[in-house]
């Protein structure tokens, strides 16, 4: 008697893919992505509207720099932009089902990213001193992360991609942070300087962001996540 092993290897085969396919969440199954996008819609209607028009907005000094208000303005459209396509960004459901619309969004996020952040380092010299280097420090980084991540999807190398959008994503974020930290802060029993308030809201924010990020790419080191694989060099 022979053993027929013309189908053995085809039914020794993992099934692997097909299961983890099946196991992947629904996106409605993911509890974090509306409650994130209530909570940029709900900052920029409290953030933006205190600003138009520009004779109530709450701006700083700038005598003799006409272009304050202009730069904000771009600044203000640019992040809006970027912040909103960043909740598309970090949707896995979106970017394994349609990544073209991903690579859409990831496009506008740069562009808001490079062109709000370039105009904030522009007119961050009119902010209050307190807190002016946080600011400073947290979007040259915002700027700095953007471009490794576009540098890294360009050679191929879409763990690293991840990796700095992930980063870019932390200190975005960090505007929410701080908002919330300042208005804690003014309602405690008890008065708290406004130094030490406006210094945690432009540190604390996009620093324990950015921890919190770390943590979970060790955490999810190995995963599937749907990005492509990484490009082999060409005549390899």
């Amino acid at each position: 008697m022979t053993l027929d092993t013309r189908n053995a290897g085809a039914q020794a085969r993992p099934a692997a893919p097909l299961h983890a396919a099946a196991a992947r969440p629904r996106w409605w199954r993911r509890p974090w992505i509306v409650p994130l996008m209530v909570v940029v819609a709900a900052y920029l209607i409290y953030q933006i509207s205190p600003y138009v028009p520009e004779s109530k907005a709450p701006t700083p000094p700038h005598d003799g720099f006409p272009a304050y208000y202009p730069l904000l303005v771009v600044h203000m459209v640019s992040g809006t932009l970027a912040i909103i396509s960043a909740c598309f960004q970090v949707w896995p459901w979106l970017r394994r089902r349609h990544p073209a619309v991903h690579r859409a969004s990831g496009r506008v996020y740069v562009l808001g990213a490079v062109v709000g952040g370039t105009c904030g380092l522009i007119i961050v010299r009119f902010a209050p001193p307190v807190g002016q280097i946080g600011v400073a420090a947290a979007t040259t980084l915002w700027i700095v992360f953007t471009v490794a991540a576009v540098v890294y999807a360009r050679k191929g190398r879409y763990d690293l991609h991840r990796r700095f959008m992930l980063y870019s994503f932390a200190i975005i974020m960090n505007n929410i942070w701080g908002v919330l930290i300042v208005n804690v802060l003014m309602r405690m029993p008890w008065e708290v300087g406004f130094t030490y308030m406006l210094e945690a809201a432009r540190w604390t924010g996009w620093v324990f962001n950015l921890i919190l990020v770390q943590w979970w790419l060790y955490h999810t080191e190995g995963r599937d996540i749907g990005l492509p694989r990484r490009r082999r060099p060409v005549g390899s």
